[in-house]
């Protein structure tokens, strides 16, 4: 029987559609949701943006979970899932920012998110305890899963270092499908 967690990983590129096209749909915006939502969504991928730079094109993949090494640097030593930490932020950031179908729009957001990537980290943790074991679990010993500690934790590797136009190039569809959301979010609100 083939894992649920896996299918889940697989797709996690294609769940935010239909969120992302009911907050077009029902957008009911106004300059402080605007506003608050862009602060929100902003910060999201700019975490997001800082992981994409320590994990590389890693983060793309679709096929099964894998990793050639154990990320711990940069905002790994936070939190150990700052990619999945800022997609919350940025979905519950365009969410504030359509003000659609207030409070469900955000609520079913949060809890859909939520339940998806605790599936898939604990697929990940899987992988990474089998593929890195002692240091992974020293690892996860000393860095929060999700709610990211105030001071980065010394666990590793310290020769690990960004790749910004590596992650500005990786980072090309995530920029471009929130400013396309944005502008239809906009626009709506120009047309209401």
């Amino acid at each position: 029987m083939a894992d649920i967690r896996q299918l889940i990983f697989r797709n996690r590129s294609y769940t935010p559609i239909p969120f992302l096209l009911l907050m077009i749909v029902f957008a009911k915006p106004t300059p402080w949701t605007l506003v608050g939502g862009a602060l929100l969504a902003l910060a999201g991928e700019g975490i997001r943006f800082w992981g994409v730079a320590y994990a590389g094109p890693l983060t793309r993949v679709t096929g099964n979970v894998g990793a050639p090494e154990l990320m711990t640097s940069g905002p790994f030593a936070c939190t150990r899932n700052p990619l999945y930490v800022g997609n919350m932020m940025l979905y519950a950031g365009i969410a504030v920012l359509s003000h659609a179908l207030v409070p469900w729009m955000l609520l079913a957001t949060l809890v859909f998110f939520g339940f998806q990537y605790a599936a898939i980290v604990s697929l990940e943790e899987e992988f990474l305890a089998k593929q890195f074991g002692e240091r992974y679990e020293q690892y996860r010993n000393t860095v929060p899963r999700f709610l990211p500690a105030l001071r980065p934790a010394r666990v590793g590797q310290e020769s690990q270092r960004p790749d910004w136009a590596g992650a500005r190039r990786s980072e090309r569809r995530t920029l471009q499908a929130i400013a396309i959301v944005g502008t239809l979010v906009i626009v709506r609100w120009l047309w209401i």
